[in-house]
């Protein structure tokens, strides 16, 4: 495996600062740095973007972004014991990482970034999904990120992705795709992680649309969603009883059988359903 820096391997790293990863924080290290510059390539042009990373724990991606060229990048480590190990790349490219030793769930660190932005992560396990939620909705949109480029257990991948029709179609699959652009871009076997998770892993891109694909109140559309796959064995009009005393009338005016179960309705039909609330 050929350097991409002139820093030690990922493994003399850990080594030295006694780096094991610990389950309680999600934590499983990829340590291939051609793969983790593969990554950072798969985020687009980062040279004239500052990116984000959620989680770097001894820096692999890390290293990556900034040897790819990303103009600036803020990490945002929870473990402490990882933060030496940065530093060590922060010098190694002066001015061009900061480091925020904190929990992403409760910083904003949206003021610490200048657009365009970029979000790249091998998100820790036990808080990637509810991330990327926040990230896709936000207050407003277009949101202050460009793009998403993100590592999960290829479950969720196949979540953010999924059509209607399939079992892995839900919630995240009409989030992701109602206002952005998502595709799986890169699928990970245990074996490249350290220690090996027992799942599979797969980086998913998702690109912001500068518009929705079609329009709807984005409270309500999150609402309606919700409420429909909290109880998708359910029929439409059975798990959306309570929205409405006219429910039935307003799943066919959306051209939705009263019948149907959630993960059979498409998106432009979850949109329109929205829209018979906003009056």
């Amino acid at each position: 495996m050929s350097a991409i820096d002139s820093l030690p391997p990922l493994r003399e790293v850990i080594a030295t600062h006694g780096l094991t990863a610990r389950k309680s924080l999600g934590q499983n290290f990829l340590l291939d740095l051609n793969l983790t510059a593969k990554i950072a390539r798969m985020a687009g042009d980062i040279g004239t973007a500052d990116v984000l990373e959620i989680g770097p724990g001894p820096g692999g991606l890390t290293r990556g972004l900034l040897a790819e060229g990303a103009r600036r990048v803020l990490a945002v480590e929870k473990d402490a014991r990882c933060i030496p190990a940065l530093k060590d790349i922060a010098a190694a490219y002066p001015g061009r990482l900061d480091i925020i030793n904190g929990d992403a769930l409760e910083i904003d660190a949206t003021a610490l970034l200048t657009p365009p932005i970029k979000i790249a992560a091998n998100l820790p396990y036990n808080v990637g999904t509810e991330l990327l939620v926040r990230w896709l909705t936000p207050a407003t949109w277009p949101p202050f990120w460009d793009s998403l480029t993100l590592m999960f257990q290829r479950e969720v991948a196949e979540r953010i992705v999924a059509q209607p029709g399939s079992k892995a179609y839900g919630r995240l699959a009409v989030l992701a795709q109602w206002r952005s652009d998502a595709q799986i871009v890169l699928q990970l076997p245990p074996g490249a992680f350290t220690p090996p998770p027992k799942v599979s892993s797969a980086v998913v891109h998702i690109k912001a649309r500068k518009t929705p694909r079609f329009e709807a109140a984005p409270k309500v559309l999150e609402r309606v969603v919700a409420r429909a796959f909290n109880q998708r064995r359910k029929m439409m009009r059975a798990a959306l009883k309570g929205l409405a005393p006219d429910i039935e009338d307003r799943l066919i005016a959306s051209g939705i059988q009263p019948t149907d179960r959630a993960e059979t309705v498409g998106l432009e039909q979850f949109c329109a359903l929205a829209r018979t609330f906003d009056d």
